[in-house]
């Protein structure tokens, strides 16, 4: 299992296109992802899950991967939420 923290830098929140944006990214792995708020996970391949879990600027999450291509699944999500600057 491989846990990455990571600092959202989306300035108006994640509206559905960064979401699905989100999930498209985390389909492309084989691993099991979720994302964490401290208090909610959530699987980061559900566009439902994700646009329930809100996250905005300044939110830190965890990204939880498990499975064959953990690392590579994490780091790609970590990216992704550490790169929202509102122009994705």
């Amino acid at each position: 299992m491989k846990n990455i923290t990571v600092k959202v830098n989306e300035r108006e929140g994640m509206d559905a296109r960064s979401v699905a944006l989100l999930v498209q990214e985390a389909s492309r792995y084989d691993a099991r992802i979720f994302v964490s708020d401290g208090t909610r996970r959530m699987n980061a391949k559900s566009l439902m899950g994700m646009m329930a879990l809100g996250v905005t600027l300044g939110n830190e999450v965890t990204i939880i991967a498990e499975g064959s291509d953990e690392d590579a699944a994490a780091a790609a999500v970590a990216d992704y939420f550490e790169g929202l600057n509102g122009s994705v």
